[in-house]
């Protein structure tokens, strides 16, 4: 799985997967605003899970060699206040690295007491989580940056979350796409944040209409089985969140795919400057405002 593949399953594990409608018949407005909230509810509550996306507190990028990490003002990675001055020392060599512990501070890795050694990244999907009392990291590779992703059960990020901002759901926004396959394998550029650009196998173009205008938009395979759209539109400018949102959606049947915008979610980025979250691609940026699913959260 490549780190943008990764990227894309971790933010869909924030997002209950779509529950399965009708391809051809509308939902009534009170059923479709019941499902809506009911998924809705369970994207909130996988926010702020344990190890949710709300409990991100920090993100490293490690150098060649050895590097300390702690709350102590001299250390090389500067760890959350609460920490241990002193919590070990990493050492990367390439797309790995080491962790070991300072003197006196007990840690555990998957669960089971740990003295030190090498950690498996998250490059194939599984990585190895040290945990000591709230605070739990993990290594993460993107492209050739190698990261500590820090996580905080008490964050104050989760403990304040009063939930996100949705628009009314409306069947105006349950649209019914016509999918065109490509004819011969299709690499999309997607870039990110961290400025880079990976590629994602695109399946083919979903093309549909918004208020007689036709639009298209790119989705890619994220390994989930879903078709998974990253996309901006004229919202991002003042109502929704500005690098753009998500969408999931079921594989084309018979040529036919519904794109429930109702269920359009923000990324990670949108609650912490400590994820690593794609975003747009080039074609996927919609001359129209999708007024529909999740709002701007809080100032971002």
């Amino acid at each position: 799985m490549t780190p943008i593949a990764l990227a894309l399953s971790l933010a869909l594990q924030a997002s209950p997967a779509p529950q399965n409608m009708s391809q051809t018949t509308a939902p009534t407005a009170d059923d479709l605003q019941t499902s809506t909230r009911a998924w809705h509810e369970q994207r909130v509550q996988r926010l702020q899970a344990e190890d949710g996306w709300l409990t991100l507190v920090g993100l490293f990028w490690l150098k060649e060699g050895e590097q300390t990490a702690g709350s102590a003002p001299e250390s090389d990675l500067d760890f959350p206040a609460g920490t241990p001055a002193k919590l070990g020392t990493f050492t990367r060599q390439g797309n790995t690295a080491r962790f070991q512990p300072a003197p006196g501070v007990t840690f555990t890795r998957n669960g089971q007491p740990f003295t030190g050694g090498a950690l498996q990244s998250d490059e194939k999907g599984t990585p190895d989580v040290l945990k000591l009392g709230n605070v739990s990291f993990q290594l993460i590779l993107r492209g050739d940056k190698l990261g500590v992703r820090v996580r905080d059960s008490g964050a104050a990020t989760r403990q304040q979350f009063r939930g996100i901002p949705t628009y009314p759901a409306s069947n105006d926004w349950r649209i019914e796409a016509r999918f065109e396959p490509a004819q011969t394998p299709r690499m999309l550029q997607v870039p990110n944040v961290l400025g880079t650009i990976d590629e994602m196998k695109a399946p083919g173009t979903l093309v549909f209409t918004v208020a007689g205008k036709e639009h298209r938009l790119t989705p890619v395979e994220d390994g989930s089985g879903k078709l998974f759209i990253i996309f901006a539109d004229e919202t991002n400018r003042d109502a929704t969140y500005g690098a753009g949102r998500f969408l999931s959606a079921d594989m084309p049947t018979d040529g036919r795919v519904v794109l429930d915008f109702n269920r359009a979610y923000n990324p990670p980025c949108a609650f912490t400057r400590f994820a690593t979250c794609p975003l747009p691609p080039r074609g996927n940026r919609l001359a129209t405002r999708v007024e529909a699913g999740e709002k701007r959260y809080a100032d971002h």
